[in-house]
């Protein structure tokens, strides 16, 4: 097979892989750029694995006039940069010994050596400067399939490193045939080392879940997860029943995925935060969502109140687990709220300190009462 694409045929491109091949050397285009490019999806990263020992990568790079960091030499990996853009290239490699993320490796002049080290044979994909594919553990067959299978045995590969058990289930969400399930090995051998997920940082764990949940369907990986008790022990209390009604409801509003919104339908998302580590920004998207949910408002106030976002992901997912159609023109409703402006303040009150927060309080509760309508000389004199 030979893969054409644009990013291949790019002056970026060409200027690194013919730098590193100037000798007449082998390298490769390796992992999801080839993966991606057969599946017709879309290419962010290119990784290129390369016979040449990380120095002599940095050497050949000075030598071409291109940018070299020594991101992580000491694996292997220097990032090279053409017009300001980052290819991580990375010496074939072999491993030693392997614990967590930090494996000692030996480098290596065989493909198939370093094909083994990966973690699905979709991603044990390599691609010539020509394009042509190269498949040292058969994944061409496994990813045209749509089938996310683990590279040699389950159980060697996530002891390796534990957060591949939760790779599984992202992989399979964005790439994984949903109707064939998951693969049979691999489910099992997660299901019987999840033990190891528990000394994952939070880092780690909540990168995972969010790409999980933005994947264009999450719900099948996510049940996967919550039948074997994956879910739970990572968020406690969740439950992935509501996912599929929720994707459904996403598409028939024709709404864009949102992983917040999707971490909110799980249950408490309130409470995930830390088991996550999600930033301020995110923690803050979270508890709009929960207080747009619990308010018995509708769209137009909760946009008021929480934001156009909120208002919209607790009207998707009160539809999907009601079972109740959506609000009637949800988005104009959204976009009035948000648009709309009290019209009172505080100077316009001959009060002060308690008093004054109380009437603002009052006259903007009946403001929303009256559907954003009331002028402000009919609030003022509403008041005693």
């Amino acid at each position: 097979m030979r893969i054409s694409a644009d990013w291949l045929r790019a002056s970026p491109t060409r200027a690194v892989m013919d730098c590193l091949i100037a000798g007449g050397e082998a390298a490769w285009f390796v992992g999801g750029c080839v993966r991606n490019t057969i599946l017709a999806a879309p290419v962010a990263d290119i990784d290129i694995a390369t016979v040449l020992p990380p120095k002599e990568v940095m050497a050949r790079a000075n030598a071409a006039g291109l940018k070299s960091v020594p991101t992580g030499i000491d694996h292997g990996t220097v990032t090279l940069v053409a017009d300001g853009r980052p290819f991580e290239v990375t010496t074939l490699r072999r491993d030693v010994e392997t614990f967590g993320r930090h494996a000692t490796v030996a480098f290596s002049d065989d493909i198939s050596e370093d094909a083994a080290r990966r973690d699905f044979t979709m991603n044990a994909l390599y691609a010539d400067a020509k394009g042509e594919v190269a498949d040292p553990m058969g994944g061409l067959p496994d990813l045209q399939a749509r089938r996310v299978r683990f590279v040699g045995e389950p159980t060697a590969r996530i002891t390796e490193d534990y957060l591949r058990i939760l790779r599984l289930f992202r992989f399979h969400a964005w790439y994984g045939d949903p109707e064939a399930g998951i693969d049979g090995p691999a489910l099992s051998a997660c299901a019987r080392l999840q033990d190891g997920l528990d000394g994952l940082s939070r880092e780690r764990v909540g990168a995972e879940m969010t790409k999980l949940l933005s994947a264009p369907d999450p719900a099948p990986s996510a049940s996967e997860m919550a039948a074997i008790g994956i879910l739970a022990r990572i968020l406690p209390g969740a439950e992935a029943h509501a996912l599929p009604d929720l994707v459904a409801t996403e598409k028939q509003a024709r709404v864009p995925p949102r992983w917040q919104r999707r971490l909110a339908a799980l249950g408490a998302a309130g409470t995930w935060a830390d088991a996550l580590r999600l930033s301020k920004a995110n923690r803050k998207a979270i508890e709009l969502i929960e207080a747009a949910r619990v308010s018995g408002a509708g769209p137009a106030e909760n946009a008021y109140r929480h934001g156009s976002d909120a208002a919209r992901d607790a009207a998707l997912i009160a539809s999907a687990t009601t079972g109740k159609p959506l609000p009637e023109h949800l988005e104009a409703e959204i976009d009035r709220g948000a648009r709309a402006v009290f019209p009172v303040k505080a100077r316009d009150l001959d009060l002060k300190g308690p008093e004054l927060g109380r009437a603002l309080r009052e006259l903007e509760k009946r403001w929303i009462a009256s559907d954003f309508q009331a002028e402000t000389q009919d609030l003022l004199s509403s008041l005693p």
